[in-house]
């Protein structure tokens, strides 16, 4: 969940800002000559640019932002057995799975946890909290990596990135259409754009943005089951189901309300998936987890 979250808030961040500055710039190109109406196919090559450079600039910088978000220490020197451990398991698995070896990081977190990102399935990042190295066992263990292996060997950062592209490409064109409606119709501007329509516009790309994040989460709760499948394939399923149903006690275990605020990246933290509801889940529900890998014995 961690890595979704931090992808789509880093790529809402940067459409905003891009829109900022457009309306500082008073970018208007798409307004057909006279300046009183909209060049729809002018504006929609205008929000494509834009759309999938704002994904695109959130897959590059996201190794980056991960690491400084959940102070991930990259192991590059194993100094203890847990690391050494740690290392070539994430090597074998990176074998078994035909991608590059992945930097392998631990971060400060009690919390059960893990995640991978990167723009390249050959140098991707894949990393797992201390609470759950201390938790887990090994085979356990080995069965998160191999999830985490799953998303980076099935290209889903990458794909993740073309569709919140076409998303924000969308997000982008609806909100300039609803802005310049609002500007013509409430603040009677006749020509160009006034303060009303940039107003209206970064206030709709905000709200547009949050709605259209449903599919993004649908994408994701659907890569979910291939990443376990993944997972069962290379680390073996009974090890997968079991890392799931050891995620899951520990899920059951929290005390209500008491969940910490940091996002879980291999499970869900229940209280979320209550208050917002399932279409704003990153993740399918573990026991739905678990019964898909069982049925597909």
């Amino acid at each position: 969940m961690f890595r979704i979250f931090l992808f789509l808030l880093t790529n809402l961040a940067i459409l905003v800002v891009a829109g900022i500055v457009l309306s500082l710039l008073g970018v208007s190109s798409y307004l057909e000559q006279g300046g009183t109406s909209l060049n729809l196919q002018s504006l929609l090559i205008f929000c494509a640019v834009f759309g999938f450079s704002g994904s695109l600039v959130s897959l590059f910088i996201s190794k980056w932002m991960a690491k400084r978000a959940t102070g991930a220490k990259v192991i590059t020197q194993p100094s203890t057995p847990e690391e050494t451990w740690l290392v070539e398991t994430v090597r074998q698995l990176s074998d078994q799975a035909g991608i590059g070896m992945p930097e392998v990081a631990i971060f400060p977190a009690q919390q059960s946890n893990a995640f991978a990102t990167g723009w390249n399935r050959n140098k991707a990042l894949v990393a797992v909290s201390q609470g759950l190295l201390q938790r887990f066992n090994k085979d356990e263990v080995r069965a998160v990596m191999a999830h985490e292996i799953g998303h980076v060997a099935n290209g889903d950062m990458i794909t993740l990135a073309l569709v919140q592209g076409v998303v924000n490409t969308f997000v982008m064109f609806f909100a300039r259409v609803i802005g310049h409606t609002v500007d013509r119709v409430i603040f009677k501007t006749e020509r160009g754009h006034g303060i009303g329509f940039w107003v209206t516009t970064i206030i709709a790309e905000i709200v547009l943005g949050i709605l259209a994040s449903m599919i993004v989460f649908w994408f994701s709760r659907k890569r979910e089951f291939r990443a376990d499948e993944a997972g069962a394939s290379l680390a073996g399923r009974e090890s997968m189901i079991n890392a799931l149903q050891r995620l899951q006690s520990e899920v059951r275990a929290q005390v209500p309300n008491q969940m910490p605020d940091s996002l879980t990246a291999f499970g869900i933290s229940p209280g979320f998936g209550k208050k917002m509801g399932r279409a704003f889940m990153t993740h399918p529900p573990l026991e739905e987890r678990i019964e898909a890998l069982r049925g597909s014995f």
